[in-house]
């Protein structure tokens, strides 16, 4: 019988749907399952955006350019200059989601055995994404204790070798919801300066930043512009994920060539999500107003339940809308799945993501749970019950 590679049997689970057959066993012994464990907003999609996709009025559904639209690019070159990032059309190259954005980024910027500095806990499925492109990942440590603060820069500078090409970035950060500050940010600019490497910059959540300090993109840091990768999508911020529209950013002209070529490949990126996503762009700002507000809403309910249950301890995530809580427990992979596979409270349960799977060093985050706040406040509140409940058993066995 034939092997697979070894790059398949190296490829991880996602650490946020691995749980999934126990969630789907017990929804189907009647239980409901309050999903905390993936990013997938419960608010509804702007109208306009619905009603463009009821209003698609075309006889073919053609293939698209390979960098997409020039009509969309346009547009989002007009809201990335609402936060002072001034690009031309052609620095934007529509993908088929955020998350093929980071893997042409990696095909396009790295050689197999490449390594890329990552802060971890970090989204899962970049290690998913540097196994497909070859590459290495290797992690400094951020703390619950300190928030999930940028390590310093001394713990870089450990990791830089020949290999070392990027440094790779998520600002709002998940899984932490951790926001750098300038300061920081500078630093990272510094780093990328001495010793001439990428800056893969993840920055899918700036609409939701819940602090008066101002967001710092990688885009505003002067003397490295041709250094920096933009990763964006329209995902989060207009409740689109299933319409995989993402985008690549970087004045790097040598860079875009060589991601176009990967782009020309898979020929398009989808036709309809474009449609939406262009729809999405003007004339919702008070969708955008409404749903922040809703965010912080649900943040100051999640993070003040968490923290008033024994032993629980989550910090306060400046922007994005999860955050990484450390709970009671031996093991939170344990913990979680025993939630759905052998507990409910009158009939109901909770789905975390283990954060262990956010880490790459062995050991890190094994109490340590990441919850996403997508849900509504009564949800939020009655699976916080929950999950309380479900501590005082698992600690009683």
């Amino acid at each position: 019988m034939p092997v697979i590679s070894e790059r398949g049997f190296k490829m991880p689970s996602s650490p946020i749907r691995k749980l999934t057959p126990l969630a789907n066993a017990a929804k189907s012994r009647g239980i409901k399952v309050y999903h905390l464990n993936i990013g997938q907003p419960d608010l509804p999609t702007p109208q306009k955006a619905l009603d463009s996709l009821k209003n698609v009025d075309r006889s073919i559904l053609e293939y698209s350019p390979s960098q997409g639209f020039l009509s969309l690019r346009e547009k989002l070159v007009k809201y990335y200059s609402k936060f002072n990032i001034s690009l031309d059309p052609d620095d934007v190259i529509v993908t088929s989601g955020g998350s093929e954005a980071v893997l042409f980024a990696f095909l396009a910027c790295l050689d197999p055995g490449d390594e890329i500095i990552v802060p971890e806990p970090a989204y899962a499925n970049y290690m998913a994404f540097a196994i497909s492109a070859g590459a290495v990942i290797r992690t400094v440590t951020s703390t619950i204790e300190s928030g999930f603060a940028l390590p310093p820069v001394e713990k870089f500078e450990e990791l830089i070798t020949e290999r070392t090409k990027a440094i790779l970035i998520c600002n709002p950060n998940n899984p932490t919801g951790y926001l750098y500050t300038r300061a920081e940010m500078n630093r990272i600019r510094d780093l990328v300066l001495k010793h001439d490497l990428y800056l893969f910059s993840d920055e899918v959540y700036r609409e939701f930043i819940y602090t008066g300090s101002p967001y710092i993109s990688a885009c505003h840091l002067e003397g490295i512009e041709d250094n920096v990768v933009l990763i964006d999508s329209v995902s989060k911020r207009y409740s689109e994920c299933g319409i995989r529209i993402g985008t690549l950013v970087t004045k790097n002209n040598a860079v875009r060539d060589a991601v176009m070529k990967l782009c020309q490949a898979r020929l398009s990126p989808p036709l309809i999500g474009q449609i939406v996503a262009e729809a999405s762009i003007d004339g919702t700002e008070e969708y955008e107003a409404d749903v922040y507000d809703e965010y912080v809403e649900r943040r100051k309910c999640l993070v003040d339940g968490l923290n008033r249950i024994p032993g629980v301890y989550s910090p306060i995530p400046m922007g994005a809308f999860y955050t990484v809580a450390r709970l009671p427990v031996d093991d939170a992979e344990k913990f979680c799945a025993w939630c759905l596979s052998d507990f409910d409270y009158e009939g109901e349960t909770v789905m975390m993501a283990p954060a262990s799977g956010f880490y790459s060093t062995p050991g890190l985050g094994r109490d340590e749970v990441r919850i996403a706040y997508v849900l509504n406040k009564d949800d939020l509140r009655r699976a916080l019950v929950v999950l309380e409940k479900a501590l005082e058993a698992y600690n009683r066995l």
